[in-house]
């Protein structure tokens, strides 16, 4: 077994695995454009602004992507239904209606406590709070869940916590293997924000049930400090340095069990003002990926701020699906 502590020091010089998944299922491919290389996902997320507000629920959900937008996968975002961790039949009845409408559930994008916290009881007590969402991605018949390994809050150096993540993540693999359910990292927060140091962390666990979804838009590995620690305290936030968004989708591709194609203006050509997403999917092909790219459209919090130029979920939605079946060609 290598050392890790060695493994830190060197943290991201080794190279990249080869790709992770296998072919799709062709019933995937409902509802979607027919000559496309990938099915599309809805991630709950693109409706953010009305969860926060009490306008939608997660039962509706699955039935609105499906009869709104023509998509038969979706990926739900664990702090929309925060307190039904731990209710088995409130996954059920979702069950039921996701079979009822023929969607597929693919994953829950977790948002819990630090799993890479540098302190080892925290840590180890940050892992258990994600047995439940194995549990209940399990019921609802998802192949994973996403988790972060960082926090807004994250102190320490790339190399202590790469060493803390290791032992966090390890951890939680083993349970998720129990359970043959995939536990996935978003580059999101902190240093996974780095292409490298998260490639390095894939590398160096090297577990079958290990992998990334790779997020377009989450490539600032430094913030200013939120104000509040919340979701609107982090929206507030400014990203005072960015990592190469395109370099960092390179090297995750190798790790990828799915992509988060995230979104948030658009011209009027119905292009990303931020993101060039052609040349997303030219790294994606190249990678020979084989999974899901799920619509993750944010923009539509600030519309709902009333802020000039950025589309209505509904809109925003409609336009990164085209925008995608365009790219994937």
């Amino acid at each position: 077994m290598k050392n890790r502590r060695t493994f830190v020091k060197k943290l991201g010089l080794g190279t990249i695995a080869t790709g992770v998944l296998g072919t799709i299922p062709k019933s995937l491919y409902a509802n979607t454009s027919k000559d496309l290389l990938y099915p599309i996902s809805l991630a709950q997320f693109s409706l953010a602004s009305e969860f926060f507000m009490g306008k939608h629920n997660t039962l509706e959900f699955p039935a609105r992507a499906k009869n709104e937008y023509g998509l038969n996968i979706v990926e739900y975002v664990s702090m929309f239904f925060a307190d039904k961790g731990n209710d088995a039949s409130f996954f059920k009845e979702l069950k039921m209606r996701t079979d009822d409408l023929g969607v597929t559930n693919n994953l829950i994008m977790v948002d819990d406590e630090n799993i890479a916290d540098l302190d080892k009881e925290k840590r180890d007590h940050a892992v258990e709070s994600h047995y439940k969402w194995v549990d209940a991605a399990k019921i609802l018949g998802c192949n994973s869940i996403r988790v972060n390994l960082g926090s807004i809050e994250q102190t320490g150096t790339a190399e202590e916590v790469a060493e803390a993540a290791l032992e966090g993540y390890s951890k939680l693999l083993e349970f998720g293997d129990q359970n043959e359910m995939n536990i996935i990292v978003e580059n999101h927060v902190g240093y996974s924000c780095n292409g490298k140091w998260l490639a390095a962390i894939m590398k160096e666990v090297n577990h079958k049930r290990a992998g990334v979804l790779p997020d377009f838009g989450n490539f600032c590995v430094k913030r200013t400090k939120p104000e509040t620690m919340d979701m609107a305290g982090y929206m507030n936030t400014k990203c005072l340095e960015q990592y190469d968004m395109y370099l960092g989708v390179e090297e995750l591709m190798p790790y990828a069990k799915g992509v988060s194609a995230k979104s948030h203006k658009f011209d009027t050509e119905g292009n990303e003002t931020e993101i060039d997403y052609p040349r997303m999917f030219d790294i994606i092909k190249k990678s020979n990926f084989k999974g899901i790219v799920g619509i993750e459209y944010e923009g539509g919090l600030m519309h709902a701020q009333g802020m000039p130029g950025y589309l209505s979920n509904k809109e925003g939605i409609k336009a990164t699906k085209k925008l995608i079946e365009k790219s994937i060609g």
